[in-house]
């Protein structure tokens, strides 16, 4: 029967009954939760979970949806030691047994556990307690305490190699003997053997019997386990042909049982160093941080004291000095100076961008050419590259579904292995009659060949790799979800402004009615400034290009989807389209001209005082250059294609015919974007809907679809909304995005192939399903290789997406 959990989930935003009964409805009907008791004198979800049927990620979603917000406190703990999938499903159940533990998410290829739990039940000591209880090292807190990696790496790889080099060294000899026959002091050569054997064997499985011993101790049956039996049966058998004790002395298994350990060490050895492999790309996020920068005094715009400080110690409105090939400490803007800066590894793009006076910088890009000086806006954690670095650390300790398949795996391996292992023991020796050394041979080849650490690997190696080489490229996958729903879209949507144009429209005309030009534009701006829409922000930029002071408001309401209301000199001032000003006449003369600008794909802006219509301002943004592309390569893939936009239809249809784009929805409202992703997801069950957005206005209709896109700059991005954030808004990163996903999900189903694949050929071998015929005999150190080599196999597979370019990036 599953072991039931119970969670006490501190929740934010709980205020009503109605609260309440929301809660205890939807997790009333969902499958795995035992019970539900929302608590709202303390704000409490109290739940009894099978967490074998509901995740913490569905309850967090759960959550989530009805507008709410699970507070938990999260730890990410190094540790030292696990080396196979069964080290990490232990990991996860024996700190799932704390009470106020409500989530474990370990993770082999960066040898952490990712931790949600509430402080006020469980200490991070009781977590070390159970974690070394288990065999293993906790190293301490990632990013809280200075962890030389690299360097307990190192140590690692040499205690390896040095077991490595005195396994071999010492098989080789214990073979030679076999040859030979030296009889020193007239001893057998078995007692020569064992002389020799005692201190390697010792020495060179210390560490796997060490680790065995913990699990057997723990009523764990895990991979150490199993190797321990086998080098145990091994080296037990060969002392006891050794003195004719029930075995006689063809049972020499001395150079077996230090080979076997010695072939498990080069498996570990090769996979240490694959796996430091998959994470070169945060390590390199990581190391593009400063340690220190040059802080500088102003006066009159003159340095007058330059001083070098740790980066610690910067302060927003600091600022400071970056001279030619420094990397840039701050996210911030540049106050002097003008240079080319490389900021590639923040959005993928590799032509240097013109930095000058109020541009905009990143920490961790590289200043070029010239020198800057740059006024400190965000720092430390809150940096752009900050965002960046926990964002990818977070998606690489995600997993995706499928990751189920190789867990249930996994949970049924050692059993059903240790009874194959055994019944073809008792098959050969008891029922075919062969000799018990054949029966032994082909129980220790079982034991040691038969491995589930390829599958553990399978997951967590591609996602880790995968979702790296896709930042390197400014594309943040977000979880693992993600990467498997990838595959599964069959419709994507797109808001129009900023997504398919440029987002940046400028004025085209202005047409004014009694009133003359620079007045209208000193209304219209005084208006608009009070809005950060792109429209808004072009009609203040003209006002200024004219040298125009906008007027002074006052009472001003932002009516969405429709456009602006203001008090100016007491008058009434509405600015925006047909639909505001649907109680003001416009006459005959001002609407043939509004449709003439709609007819030229122009965003047309109506102003009017007092109900009289006063003016036009009608605007035009570009289409990206890469946009009608990256519809092509959608279509391609079998998608369909839907554009969202509050603009009106004429426009909207002829952006659509310029790009490709195949349905059309204008005139829509940003609440109305929610609507129509739930209508299309209704009518498409089968499917997943895609949608594309800023990441801000858009934040309901990313958050409803199955992939939500953010788009957007580095800045003005969203970082929480959507499942994928684009650092460069450009439509060609959507479509890298899917076909990242689609890669490292394909790579994530031929390595769990490969595994299974592995297992279901050289278990039959090692049970000797060739003797019979070829009399072959798939030896225990063969045994030992193969299983070795099977890991380093499915690692390699993942490392090969560290070249892996997208299809639509392709010619760049």
């Amino acid at each position: 029967m599953a072991r039931l959990k119970e969670m006490d989930l501190p929740i934010e935003g709980m205020h009503c009954a109605s609260c309440v009964l929301s809660l205890d409805k939807t997790f009333g009907r969902e499958e795995g939760v035992e019970s539900v008791d929302a608590d709202l004198a303390t704000n409490k979800l109290k739940l009894v979970v099978n967490p074998k049927k509901i995740s913490f990620e569905k309850i967090q979603t759960l959550v989530k949806n009805l507008g709410f917000e699970i507070h938990t406190d999260e730890v990410k703990l190094k540790i030292h030691g696990m080396h196979c999938a069964s080290c990490v499903m232990n990991v996860e159940n024996f700190l799932m047994r704390l009470d106020g533990i409500f989530d474990v998410k370990a993770d082999l290829s960066t040898a952490s556990a990712e931790v949600y739990y509430d402080k006020n039940k469980v200490t991070l000591d009781d977590m070390k307690v159970v974690i070394e209880s288990l065999g293993f090292e906790v190293l301490g807190v990632d990013g809280q305490l200075e962890i030389d990696e690299d360097e307990i790496y190192e140590k690692d790889l040499r205690e390896k190699l040095y077991r490595i080099i005195v396994g071999f060294t010492f098989s080789i000899i214990l073979m030679v003997l076999m040859y030979v026959h030296w009889h020193p002091f007239g001893l057998s050569m078995g007692i020569v053997s064992l002389i020799i054997s005692i201190a390697p064997f010792i020495y060179v499985s210390l560490p796997i019997l060490k680790a065995g011993w913990n699990g057997l101790i723990h009523k764990n049956l895990n991979m150490d386990v199993m190797y321990s039996m086998g080098i145990v049966v091994a080296y037990v058998s060969s002392i006891l042909g050794t003195f004719n004790i029930v075995l006689d002395n063809s049972f020499m298994f001395y150079e077996t049982a230090i080979m076997l350990p010695s072939f498990l060490l080069i498996g570990r050895y090769l996979e240490a160093k694959a796996k430091k492999s998959t994470s070169d790309s945060i390590r390199e996020l990581i190391g593009l941080q400063p340690t220190n920068a040059t802080k500088i005094t102003l006066e009159n715009g003159k340095i007058v004291k330059e001083e070098e400080i740790p980066i610690a110690q910067i302060e927003i409105g600091d600022i400071v000095l970056v001279r030619p090939g420094d990397k840039i400490p701050v996210d911030g803007v540049v106050v002097g100076g003008e240079s080319y800066v490389d900021e590639s590894m923040i959005n993928g793009e590799p032509i240097p961008k013109t930095k000058t006076r109020d541009s905009e910088v990143f920490a961790g890009t590289i200043n070029q050419d010239g020198v800057l000086q740059i006024e400190a806006l965000k720092i430390g954690k809150e940096t752009v590259l900050s965002n960046i670095i926990r964002l990818v650390e977070k998606a690489q300790s995600s997993r995706p579904p499928v990751q189920k398949i190789a867990n249930t795996a996994v949970s049924y391996f050692i059993p059903v292995i240790l009874t194959i292992a055994i019944v073809v023991f008792i098959i050969w020796y008891f029922i075919i009659g062969s000799t018990l050394l054949f029966a032994l041979t082909t129980l220790i080849s079982i034991l040691v060949v038969a491995c589930p650490c390829a599958l553990g690997l399978a997951t967590p190696t591609a996602v880790t790799v995968g979702i790296g080489r896709a930042a390197e490229f400014g594309i943040l996958i977000k979880n693992g979800d993600t990467l498997e729903n990838a595959g599964k879209i069959d419709v994507a949507l797109f808001d129009k402004t900023g997504t398919i144009t440029e987002g940046k429209p400028q004025v085209d005309d202005i047409i004014t009615y009694g009133i003359s030009e620079e007045e209208l534009l000193k209304v219209a701006s005084g208006v608009e400034k009070n809005s950060n829409h792109p429209i808004a922000k072009a009609i203040v930029k003209k006002a200024e290009e004219m040298g125009l002071v906008p007027s002074e408001t006052e009472d001003f309401e932002n009516i969405t989807g429709k456009g602006l209301e203001a008090k100016i000199n007491g008058q009434t001032v509405l600015a925006g389209n047909k639909s505001l000003l649907e109680d003001v006449l416009i006459p005959e003369d001002i609407l043939i001209e509004y449709r003439n600008l709609e007819n030229e794909s122009k965003t047309t802006i109506l102003i009017a005082i007092d109900g009289e219509i006063k003016g036009l301002i009608s605007l035009s943004d570009k289409i990206k250059p890469t946009s009608k592309r990256a519809i092509e390569e959608l279509h391609k893939m079998g998608i369909t294609t839907y554009m969202l936009t509050g603009d009106n239809e004429k426009t909207a249809l002829n952006v659509a015919d310029k790009v490709g784009i195949d349905n059309v929805e204008a005139n829509v409202l940003p609440e109305n974007k929610l609507d129509i992703v739930k209508d299309i997801q209704s009518a498409d069950k089968n499917g997943k809907v895609l949608f594309v957005g800023d990441g801000i206005n858009d934040a309901p209709a990313l958050t409803q679809a199955d992939i939500g896109v953010a788009m957007g700059n580095g800045t003005d991005i969203a970082m929480e909304s959507g499942d994928v954030v684009v650092m460069e808004g450009d439509l060609e990163n959507v479509v890298a995005a899917v076909q990242f996903s689609k890669k490292v999900m394909r790579r994530i189903k031929e390595n769990i192939f490969w595994a299974f694949a592995y297992n279901m050929i050289l278990i039959p071998l090692a049970a000797g399903a060739l003797y019979a015929s070829f009399e072959l005999m798939f030896m225990p150190e063969w045994a030992g290789l193969a299983m070795a080599l099977s890991s380093v196999t499915v690692i390699s597979l993942s490392l090969a997406l560290k070249r892996y370019v997208p299809p639509v990036k392709r010619g760049h």
